[in-house]
C-alpha cells in the first residue's frame, strides 16, 4: 500500500524566516515516514518547505497514486509557532485535493488536535491525537487489511457515518530508542545544506532527543506529549549524530527539545560518548533557568560544544511568571544568565507579551 506524507510548513508563510533562510527539516513527518517504511509500506515524502503553495501536491497525487495522504506536522520547528492560519488553510486545501483523487486523508498536528471537527469537515478522514507514529502505523495496517472496526486503535478521531468517534488516548511512548531514525534520505538534504551555507556559512540540522515536559506552564506541547518526560539514551543520540555527520557533513545541531538533558547525568554521559566517538559538534538547546542552576549542568554542556541556550524566561514580572505556572523566579533567570556567560555560552530569551492579565507596568 502506498502512503504519501507531507506537512504544511511553507517557509515563505513567514517572511522573517524566509529572509533569514535557516530552514530545518520536518522532523515529525520524517519520523512517521520511517515508522511506516520499517513495516513495509511504500512511502514517499512531499516536502513543501521551500514551496509557496500546496498546488504542487496535485502532480504528486497523480503520479504516485497513494492510498492514504498523511499531513503530519509537529512541534519540532520554529514555523509551527507562526503563521497558523496560513498553515491551516494549506492543510485544508491538501485535504480537498486528496479527496478529489479519491484518496484517504489522515492528519496529525497540534492544530488538528485542537480543532479536529473542523478538519473532518474539510475532508480529513482521520485525526491522530497525541504521539502519532504508532497510531498512524496501526491505522495504515487497518486500511490495508480492510479492517472495519477502528475502536481498538488508540489516539484516533473519525466519523462513523454521522457519529463522531474518539478512541481511547494513546499511551505515551516511553522508550524513544525503539523509534526508527527519521527518514532523512527521503527529502533533499542538499537543498537544506545549500540554503544554510548561502545564508550563514555553515549547515545546521535539527534533532530531537526527548519528548514531553514535566512542568506545568500554561501552553506548549502537553496536548501532544503529555506531562511525562522521556528521553533517548545518550548512546542512541550520538549514534545518529555520527551517521548524519558521515552522510551530510553538518556543522551545527539544534536540539529541538522543550528541555534538553533534564535527566540527571544525561549531559555528562553525552559528553563522554562524544569523546569516545571522536565527534566534536556545535549546538544550541532550549532549557529552564532553574534546571541550568543545578549542580554540574552548565559545565558538561559547554564541554560538549553548546554555543547558545534559549531560555524560557517568558516575562520580567514575577506576578506574570506565577500566573503562567512557570515555576521559576526572576532571580533564577538572572543567575543562570550570569553562569552561562561565564562559560562563554550565548543566552537568548523566549519572551511573551500580552499574557492574560498583564499590564503595561508588568511589561516595563
Amino acid at each position: 500500500m502506498r502512503v504519501l506524507l507531507t506537512h504544511s510548513y511553507f517557509l515563505q508563510f513567514d517572511p522573517k524566516q524566509w529572509r533569514t533562510m535557516q530552514p530545518y527539516a520536518p522532523l515529525g513527518t520524517l519520523y512517521a515516514t520511517a515508522m511506516l517504511r520499517k513495516h513495509g509500506f511504500d512511502v514517499l515524502v512531499h516536502d513543501v518547505m521551500f514551496l509557496d503553495s500546496p498546488d504542487s501536491l496535485q502532480d504528486v497525487l497523480t503520479s504516485f497514486k497513494p492510498d492514504i495522504l498523511v499531513i503530519y506536522d509537529d512541534g519540532f520547528n520554529y514555523l509551527t509557532k507562526m503563521c497558523l492560519t496560513n498553515m491551516r488553510e494549506a492543510a485544508f486545501k491538501m485535504c480537498h485535493m486528496a479527496k478529489a483523487e479519491d484518496c484517504m486523508v489522515a492528519v496529525s498536528s497540534s492544530d488538528s488536535t485542537d480543532h479536529y471537527a473542523e478538519y473532518l469537515q474539510q475532508g480529513a478522514d482521520y485525526i491522530i491525537l497525541g504521539e502519532g507514529e504508532q497510531t498512524l502505523l496501526e491505522l495504515a495496517q487497518a486500511v490495508e487489511t480492510k479492517q472495519q472496526d477502528l475502536n481498538d486503535i488508540a489516539g484516533l478521531v473519525y466519523m462513523d457515518e454521522t457519529r463522531l468517534v474518539k478512541t481511547n488516548a494513546r499511551k505515551v511512548q516511553t522508550d524513544l530508542d525503539e523509534l526508527p531514525n527519521p527518514a532523512w534520505d527521503l527529502i533533499d538534504m542538499q537543498r537544506y545544506k545549500h540554503a544554510w551555507l548561502e545564508s550563514t556559512g555553515y549547515f545546521s540540522i535539527n534533532m530531537g532527543t526527548t519528548r514531553g515536559c514535566p512542568y506545568k506552564c500554561n501552553w506548549c506541547a502537553k496536548p501532544i506529549y503529555g506531562n511525562r518526560y522521556n528521553a533517548r539514551s545518550p548512546q542512541n543520540v550520538v549514534n545518529e549524530l555520527v551517521e548524519l555527520k558521515q552522510k551530510y557533513d553538518f556543522d551545527h545541531v539544534w536540539f529541538c527539545d522543550d528541555i534538553f538533558a533534564l535527566k540527571p547525568g544525561w549531559a555528562k554521559q553525552f559528553v563522554a560518548i562524544l569523546k569516545e566517538k571522536g565527534l566534536k559538534i556545535r549546538f544550541k538547546i532550549q532549557s529552564r533557568a532553574d534546571l541550568l542552576l543545578k549542580e554540574e549542568q552548565i559545565e558538561p554542556l559547554a564541554e560538549a560544544g553548546c554555543e547558545t541556550i534559549w531560555m524560557g524566561a517568558e516575562s520580567g514580572s514575577q506576578a506574570i511568571l506565577d500566573a503562567m505556572d512557570k515555576g521559576i523566579t526572576i532571580e533564577q533567570i538572572g543567575n543562570a544568565t550570569e553562569q552561562l556567560k561565564k562559560h562563554n555560552i550565548r543566552v537568548a530569551f523566549f519572551l511573551q507579551f500580552g499574557y492574560l492579565g498583564e499590564t503595561k507596568q508588568d511589561i516595563q
